[in-house]
This record gives C-alpha cells, sequence and structure tokens, in this order.
C-alpha cells in the first residue's frame, strides 16, 4: 500500500474543481436518467413486451451489470480512469439510437413481432456500456471526496441530481402523455430517447475536463474473486457485500413488477405513472442532508440500521390501495426516505472498509455479487408472474408480499453481521433525533434551496 501523502495547495483546487465538475456531470446524467432510464420499462410495455420479459429486463440488468464491472474493473490496472469512463459513457449514449430505430418501426408496423428480441438485445448492451466504466467512477470518486465529509459532499451531489431528475422526469411524464392522448406515443419516446443521447453527451464533454489525480497499483493490491469470496464471511466488508447481494436478491422479486402494476393493473397515465414514481425522489431530496449529517456523526452502520427497518415494508404498501394520493403518501414517502439514506450509507460504508488502490477491484466483486441477487431475484419475479395463479388475489400482489418476507428474514440475519468501524459520535437516539431534526433540520431545507437554486453555476462552470 502506498503512504498517502498531504495534498499540495493546488492539487486541493484540482480536486476543488473536479467536485464542481462532478456535479455537473451528474447533472446531465440525472437527465439521460429522467429521459431516458425511467423511461424503459414504459416503453416495453408500449411495444407490447410480455409481462414476464419485462420482469426478465430487471434480471438482466443485474446479472450483464455486474458481470461488466467484474471484468472491466482489470482495465483500472492498464488504463486511466478517466480513458476508460470516457469510452464507455460515448458509447453508452450511442446505444440510445438503437431504441430511437425500434419506436420509429413499432410506429410503421414494421418487424412488429421481432422488436421486442431486437429491444432485448439492444437494452442488454446498452447495460453492459453503462457499467463498463463503473469501477473507475467509484475509485475517481473515492479520491477527489476527502473522507471527513463524504457523506454530506454526496448528499449534496444526490441532492441536486434528484432535484433535477424529479423535475425532468415529471415534464417528461406529462410531454409523453400528451403525445399518448394524440396517438403519437412512439414520438414522444423518440423525442425523449433523443434528449437522453443529447444528455449523456453532454455529461461526457463535463468527465473530459474532469481532474483525475495519479493511481499506483502494485500486485499485492489484485485479489481474485475467489480469494474474496473466500474471506467474505471472516471479514467485515465481505459480510457486508453477502448481505447486499441478499437484499438486492429479495428486493428484484417484486421491484421489476412495479410498473407493470401501475401501467398495467391500475391503468395509470404516464404523467399520474411518473408522478406517484418520483415522489419518493421529493421526499428523498427532503431527508439526504439530514441523512449524510446524521452519518458523518454516527456512522454509515446506523443509518442503515434504521432505514432496514422500513425497506421490508415497501412491497406491501404498494398494493394495499389504489389510490394515487395513498401511493404517494405512503409507499413512496416510505420509499423514498429509507433508500435515500440506505444507498447514501452503504455506498460510504466501502469507501470506509476498503483502501484506496483495492476500491475499484473490490467494488466490482461487491456489485458482482448484488448482480447475481438481482439476476436471480428478478428472475423468481418473472417466474411467479408467469405461473403463479390464483382466483383469490391477483399473483402480483401475493409476489409483493412473498417480496417483504423475504426482505425481513435478510435484514435480520444479515445486517447482524455488520459493524462499524470508524470513529462516530455516541449514539443517543431521542437527543440525536432533536440535535439532527430539529436543531439543523431549517439549516439543511436553508442549505438544500440554496444548492437547488445554484444548480445554473454547475452547469455552466469551465
Amino acid at each position: 500500500m502506498v503512504k498517502k501523502k498531504e495534498d499540495s495547495p493546488k492539487v486541493r483546487e484540482l480536486k476543488h474543481q473536479a467536485r464542481r465538475k462532478s456535479i455537473k456531470q451528474g447533472i446531465f446524467n440525472s437527465a439521460k436518467v429522467s429521459f431516458g432510464d425511467y423511461y424503459i420499462s414504459p416503453f416495453a410495455i408500449a411495444i407490447n413486451m410480455s409481462n414476464s420479459l419485462i420482469a426478465f429486463l430487471g434480471s438482466i440488468s443485474g446479472l450483464l451489470g455486474s458481470l461488466t464491472q467484474f471484468f472491466s474493473s482489470r482495465l483500472i490496472e492498464k488504463h486511466s480512469r478517466k480513458k476508460i469512463i470516457l469510452i464507455s459513457v460515448f458509447l453508452e449514449a450511442l446505444m440510445w439510437l438503437p431504441l430511437i430505430t425500434i419506436a420509429i418501426l413499432f410506429y410503421n408496423g414494421i418487424l412488429i413481432d421481432v422488436l421486442p428480441l431486437f429491444f432485448l438485445i439492444s437494452f442488454s448492451i446498452y447495460i453492459i456500456l453503462a457499467n463498463m466504466g463503473n469501477p473507475a467512477w467509484f475509485s475517481w470518486m473515492g479520491d477527489i471526496v476527502d473522507e471527513n465529509y463524504r457523506g454530506r459532499w454526496f448528499s449534496k451531489r444526490n441532492l441536486i441530481n434528484g432535484f433535477v431528475s424529479m423535475v425532468l422526469a415529471i415534464s417528461a411524464a406529462f410531454f409523453l402523455s400528451y403525445f399518448k392522448g394524440n396517438d403519437w406515443t412512439m414520438f414522444g419516446f423518440i423525442i425523449l430517447f433523443s434528449l437522453a443521447l443529447i444528455a449523456r453527451l453532454i455529461s461526457w464533454t463535463a468527465f473530459k475536463q474532469q481532474y483525475e489525480p495519479k493511481i499506483k497499483l502494485v500486485k499485492s493490491d489484485y485479489f481474485s474473486i475467489w480469494a474474496f469470496l473466500k474471506q467474505a464471511p471472516k471479514n467485515n466488508f465481505g459480510r457486508f457485500t453477502i448481505f447486499r447481494a441478499c437484499l438486492g436478491f429479495t428486493t428484484a422479486i417484486s421491484s421489476p413488477l412495479l410498473a407493470i402494476h401501475l401501467l398495467r393493473n391500475l391503468k395509470f397515465s404516464y404523467s399520474t405513472f411518473m408522478i406517484v414514481i418520483l415522489a419518493g425522489a421529493v421526499f428523498s431530496i427532503l431527508v439526504l442532508q439530514l441523512w449524510g449529517k446524521f452519518a458523518d456523526r454516527y456512522g454509515n452502520y446506523r443509518v442503515m440500521g434504521i432505514t432496514c427497518v422500513l425497506i421490508p415494508m415497501i412491497p406491501i404498501l404498494w398494493v394495499l390501495s389504489p389510490s394515487p394520493i395513498y401511493l404517494i403518501l405512503i409507499p413512496s414517502f416510505v420509499s423514498g426516505v429509507s433508500w435515500a439514506g440506505f444507498n447514501l450509507a452503504s455506498g460510504n460504508f466501502i469507501y470506509d472498509n476498503v483502501t484506496p488502490q483495492k476500491r475499484g477491484l473490490a467494488i466490482s466483486y461487491y456489485n458482482m455479487l448484488i448482480g447475481f441477487g438481482v439476476f436471480f431475484g428478478a428472475g423468481l419475479g418473472a417466474i411467479l408472474i408467469k405461473y403463479l395463479t390464483t382466483s383469490l388475489v391477483e399473483s402480483i400482489f401475493i409476489i409483493f408480499i412473498i417480496g417483504s418476507v423475504a426482505r425481513m428474514i435478510v435484514v435480520f440475519f444479515g445486517l447482524t453481521k455488520v459493524k462499524e468501524i470508524k470513529k462516530t459520535g455516541r449514539f443517543d437516539s431521542s437527543k440525536a433525533l432533536k440535535n439532527i431534526i430539529f436543531k439543523h433540520g431549517k439549516q439543511i431545507l436553508r442549505e438544500e434551496a440554496h444548492e437547488i437554486m445554484s444548480i445554473k453555476k454547475y452547469i455552466y462552470s469551465k
């Protein structure tokens, strides 16, 4: 391991500028997600893919994404992280062109029977390219964000990205609903996917301008997947990875079916569907800074422990009522608040447990195991939605209940095997809530409003 040196003033300034560029890049990546990724399942439904194939999309995403990161993590040994990301992001952006072509063919009634297969192949290649640069990006970000304020900085970045994503995705939903009302649904998808392509190319230019610290890897920093799996039950990061893989499995049982439930079963419009889905993003935006401060003070494990009380409840909450108001105020709220804290804390937990030289490799193994969990979980969901039939209730209701129970079991047995390793403040539940929520709540809301209002400075930063 290379001994960490104190950064010079010049390097500190370069890292500061790199963090600003990262926020700008994140804004345009969020635009790509809002115009494109959010509408993958609705597009699949629009071109008449079956329920089981739509559920299978989540399975493909988990498997191909994780395998890609497993192989691409070794690229860091031979190429700069910046070069890896620039190539993967550029090719990823171009993959919106086949999806645009599918929409054009469907509108004109050409090759309709084979378009679902064409879509499946195109989506698979997109997932491979979208995940190719993830280990390099994770390693890169760990080198430009100081460990003392990771929670606050990533919560700030996620806040800005989440706000942009929410506004653009809801705007896109109303836009698409208007086109659907005029029987121009495919034209709506063509325009949205074109905007996704443009947004991703702009984020690519932001990566080109971002400073990359040098990283020196030696042979001793490499460890095989088999060595990792063998040691996983014996170390904290390994046990955490096993827990996350199992949670990914249980989450994927029901999560790919939510779009089917809202669009096909409840027959929501695109605008109502996206408002319900993105209500969770609104709630996550409101609590991100709170979770960030909480994690910096009391530790990431404490955040995961609190949020894991709520996460198992989410699937059941989605099927208790068809009312959009209920869906926004209850399951979207619980989902947004809990997953915002859990995802922030789990990402920072990896930085705490893995040395900089091993992060790229560790995150690839971590994501690979989660990906396998998602693959088998979504595959189980696809099988259940196809073959599970009952005259009493919709089969999707039973699948969501199965998903909740499975999450409870994983949380109960998995999270207790993990521990916090960094020094944290003494946790007193009543004082913690008072200090974080009531003492800092108003200040955080003001900071959030300021960050949101300052989005323009990140977009136009040089």
